[in-house]
């Protein structure tokens, strides 16, 4: 079994991506083609917004995010301590300070609760300027945006969405990447809409980021590449992956979408018919108004569970389990001895000890569901 199959999406779509991908390689417009244009116009009028500028991958587009807005050293960014390494080290990497802020239980997002006392507290302690809050769609729901676009209007932070995991999800009839003043995803071949490489995008209404976004993205260019107005980085998108994005972004909005949601649902349901929740075993949570892209089907494994030896056994009979994350953010040896390692976040450090992530696609069968069900409920 494959965690994630994208060895039976490819021979499903095999016909339109090989002619997809042949068409570039006969015009021999390998960056910034045709396709990257129509790619962008695409993903834009999917999500909602004026802008969408392809990149190189989903960190650069956060990145570029930070750019856009200037932050950098003696500022300050909120980031849920629940997460990929990539939603701290971008703001590291500009010059800021990472501030990790711990996460709802039950949905894995940061806990808007929890945001407002860190930035009372920052706030207080005078040390840095607070410029922006990062919330990250983990698994590909959305955070609660409604309460966090109010917090961020109280303190005059700007928000940025990490929607790497998310895209696809839905909020209160809006869709992810359009939460954010700017809003990114990842295009990583495992993501719910993944290239064959690496990839990503940034989402905006704002027309002055959209530009320096644009400009950053390619050294910096000002009225062409050669004419060259500050300095940037080189994140481009290639036209091969467009290419092959265009056919899989049909598919993911005729049918992978609804399919994947089918997919989470059989899991909950045979998990709860099976007695897991009374065994102590944790199962995902979608909230009334929430639509979930599934990224990932993450569960806590109950209290004393020996998760080593679970995943090991689980393999044994050919089922794939994945952890993310082993270690919570402020954990990570990169902000040792930083003000960013200074964090209280119980939620985090306990769901890290517990979280266990099942092999999940649109493709999976409800006999694939059965198996893998059957065999953990003999574990736990």
């Amino acid at each position: 079994m494959e965690f994630r199959d994208l060895k039976k999406q490819y021979q499903l779509l095999k016909g339109d991506i090989d002619s997809a991908v042949q068409d570039v390689c006969a015009k021999a417009q390998f960056i910034g083609g045709a396709q990257v244009k129509e790619l962008e116009k695409a993903l834009a009028e999917y999500v909602g917004v004026k802008h969408c500028i392809s990149c190189a991958n989903g960190t650069d587009a956060l990145s570029l995010a930070v750019m856009a807005w200037g932050i950098g050293s003696g500022d300050a960014v909120f980031v849920p301590d629940f997460t990929y390494f990539a939603s701290g080290e971008i703001v590291s990497f500009a010059g800021a300070t990472p501030i990790f802020v711990d996460v709802c239980k039950d949905t894995y997002n940061i806990d808007p609760d929890k945001l407002e006392k860190a930035i009372v507290k920052a706030k207080a302690e005078g040390k840095y300027k607070l410029r922006a809050v990062v919330a990250v769609d983990l698994f590909g729901l959305p955070a609660d945006f409604d309460r966090i676009k109010e917090i961020c209007k109280k303190y005059d932070l700007l928000l940025l969405e990490d929607g790497a995991q998310g895209f696809g999800g839905k909020l209160g009839g809006k869709t992810a990447c359009s939460f954010g003043d700017i809003s990114t995803t990842s295009f990583f071949p495992a993501k719910p809409l993944g290239c064959y490489g690496d990839g990503g995008a940034v989402f905006t209404d704002n027309d002055e980021w959209a530009d320096l976004v644009r400009s950053y993205a390619v050294h910096g260019k000002g009225s062409s590449k050669y004419d060259n107005i500050r300095v940037g980085v080189n994140s481009r998108l290639d036209s091969v992956q467009a290419a092959v994005l265009n056919v899989k972004f049909d598919a993911f909005k005729k049918y992978e979408l609804e399919d994947i949601n089918k997919v989470a649902q059989k899991y909950t349901e045979l998990f709860t018919n099976a007695g897991a929740q009374e065994k102590g075993l944790v199962l995902p949570v979608i909230k009334e108004g929430f639509y979930s892209s599934w990224a990932q089907y993450t569960v806590q494994l109950p209290e004393g569970a020996d998760r080593e030896k679970i995943q090991s056994e689980m393999k044994a009979k050919g089922i794939p389990t994945m952890i993310y994350y082993i270690k919570p953010m402020h954990s990570q040896g990169a902000f040792e001895g930083t003000d960013s390692a200074i964090a209280e976040c119980p939620v985090t450090d306990e769901i890290c000890s517990k979280v266990l992530s099942l092999p999940l696609d649109p493709y999976k069968s409800d006999e694939d569901v059965k198996v893998v069900v059957e065999e953990l409920m003999k574990l736990i």
